[in-house]
């Protein structure tokens, strides 16, 4: 799985309050998207681009374990996350919604507006504004195909789809 985007840049300790602003929480997901990041850029929600990624320092993700921050991200047009370290919560419910989330510690030479490659499979981030490559711990294949699903649902869902058409296709050639 490879993502290639625009990066957004954000430092330590960014909260899943900063993400999706709690006034916010008693609308959809999708209305939150048009309001997230707000607080460290009141107009991230309107330029950010679909494919872009953020890159963060430590503890993205942090606070509360709202699920609508990943989803609002993800909704905003976001392919992924890039930190030197996640709150855990926020790493799963990333995962869960279809948003891949990666730990890599060396940043620093990736500015804002830079454009990154991601190969997940290889865990490889290639910089192809400034040409430096990253490495880091490539996801396990059954985080990529859930990746590849859209999500732990839909993830679910096609392997349900899968066995129950195993199930009929045996039942089918039992019976002829």
């Amino acid at each position: 799985m490879q993502l290639k985007g625009r990066v957004w840049r954000f430092g330590d300790d960014i909260s899943t309050d900063v993400i999706a602003p709690g006034k916010y929480l008693r609308l959809s997901s999708a209305e939150i998207a048009g309001h997230v990041m707000e607080g460290l850029d009141p107009d991230f929600a309107r330029k950010v681009q679909p494919g872009d990624i953020i890159i963060a320092g430590r503890n993205f993700g942090c606070g509360s374990s709202r699920e609508n921050a990943p989803d609002a991200l993800r909704l905003a047009g976001i392919s992924a996350i890039v930190a030197k370290s996640f709150a855990r919560i926020f790493f799963r419910n990333c995962i869960n919604l279809g948003v891949p989330a990666i730990d890599c510690d060396s940043l620093d030479q990736i500015a804002e507006g830079d454009i990154v490659e991601i190969d997940l499979e290889l865990g490889l981030m290639t910089n192809l504004t400034g040409g430096q490559q990253f490495s880091f711990q490539p996801l396990p294949a059954h985080l990529i195909s859930m990746l590849e699903a859209g999500g732990l649902v839909p993830f679910l869902e096609q392997r349900v789809a899968a066995e129950e058409a195993e199930k009929l296709k045996a039942a089918e050639e039992a019976v002829a």
